[in-house]
């Protein structure tokens, strides 16, 4: 990478906190909890504290939706969620869901999100999943030291109940036999989330999923990091939500699966469908060359020094997912999806347990390659492979997005 490349990579400060100002949020609008009209699409998670992380989630309320099954209209054009649903989801990845799986598929999140059982169990009873819930053993809620309580404080209208609710439900699409953990960080401080890590780990869980981030630092990545290095267990995070820029902790780490967005559509080619890179406004798939973690020996992108964001991607936009405090049905996008996503693959697969950290780099004969579109939204890097899909490896959507589950 040339250095004037580099230092551009690196002095994004400023651009990174316009756009995450722009999509800042304290809580979730009047019209969450009214039913007045909203923006188009916010973000879930506000601006986060330094020695903090924010969650990825952007959303949308299906005013329309909401408001036809409030009035008691059951008609699938009335009441039907937009957006892809889990079966889709399968078509697009041509992913096995009828398999069974012995996996444990956990999710770090911050704060308690009271009503997560129930959120979900309304998400797959709409789309024909099987149950997920406590009393079968399926689903197990726990705070960041492994107990069931004392639960900690709750985060319903803090941004991270509703990446809760989208993150179980990812899990369930992709993987819907697959048992859910949720460890409950005290907050959404890089310390208290790290702790989640170990827990879900210690406690068996076989695919470790984080939708949150920040700017990566020498503080996170060298403290911190030891908290995502857990041999037999794969641990998938978001790129973060802010296109070309520095890379995010703990998607920088090299221990890690980094996972970028997509837009999935209909097409009338061989596969059905056809992917470009996400891209809405101020929000897009992550990407950035880490300016404090070597480049793994599995990764050989030639611009970039470092470890580069991300490995591989998924659907980033276009999802609907069920929580009544946020108006019923809602539309979501980010990389908050795709982690999820990615995780519950791995889960599907049933193979978490024995891959090393980069062995999807070894299967990229078994993943889509996506190969348009860029995430420019401030700061731009030319027609460079680190923010513009190409043929084969780049950083915004990594080596591509599943074609079953060969490569997991």
């Amino acid at each position: 990478m040339s250095p004037r490349l580099f230092c551009r990579a690196r002095l994004l400060l400023a651009a990174g906190a316009l756009a995450v100002s722009v999509l800042a949020v304290a809580s979730p609008p009047a019209s969450a909890r009214d039913g007045r009209p909203g923006p188009v699409l916010r973000a879930a998670c506000p601006a986060a504290r330094p020695g903090h992380e924010r969650c990825f989630a952007l959303y949308r309320p299906e005013w329309a939706v909401n408001r036809a099954i409030a009035a008691g209209f059951t008609s699938p054009t009335a009441a039907q969620p937009t957006g892809w649903g889990p079966q889709s989801l399968a078509a697009a990845y041509k992913l096995p869901t009828e398999a069974s799986s012995d996996q444990t598929v956990a999710i770090s999140i911050a704060f308690d999100t009271p009503k997560l059982e129930q959120y979900l169990a309304m998400y797959r009873k709409h789309y024909g999943l099987p149950p997920c819930t406590t009393a079968s053993g399926c689903f197990r809620k726990v705070n960041q030291h492994g107990l069931a309580s004392p639960l900690p404080p709750s985060g319903v209208h803090s941004g991270w109940d509703l990446e809760a609710t989208l993150d179980v439900s990812m899990i369930s699409a992709a993987c819907p036999h697959c048992k859910i953990l949720v460890v409950e960080a005290n907050d959404n401080s890089v310390v208290n989330l790290a702790a989640t890590e170990d827990t879900a780990a210690r406690l068996g869980a076989d695919v470790i999923s984080n939708s949150y981030g920040s700017r990566e630092t020498g503080f996170t990545t060298q403290t911190l990091a030891k908290a995502y290095d857990h041999p037999h267990h794969t641990i998938v995070v978001s790129s973060g939500d802010f296109g070309f820029d520095a890379a995010n902790f703990p998607a920088d780490l090299a221990t890690v699966t980094a996972v970028g967005g997509t837009k999935l559509a209909h097409a009338s080619n061989k596969r059905g469908w056809t992917e470009t890179v996400w891209k809405h406004g101020f929000g897009a798939a992550g990407s950035g060359c880490s300016a404090y973690v070597a480049k793994p020996t599995w990764q050989h992108d030639p611009h970039c020094p470092g470890r580069t964001v991300a490995d591989i991607s998924a659907v980033a936009t276009n999802i609907p997912i069920y929580n009544k405090d946020y108006g019923g049905w809602v539309t979501v996008a980010g990389t908050s999806i795709s982690a999820p996503l990615i995780a519950g693959i791995y889960g599907l697969a049933g193979n978490a347990g024995t891959l090393p950290p980069g062995s999807v780099y070894q299967h990229q004969a078994n993943l889509f390659d996506v190969t348009t579109g860029n995430n420019v939204v401030i700061q731009a890097c030319g027609d460079d492979y680190l923010c513009n899909a190409k043929k084969g490896y780049d950083a915004p959507t990594g080596l591509g997005t599943p074609e079953g589950t060969g490569a997991f």
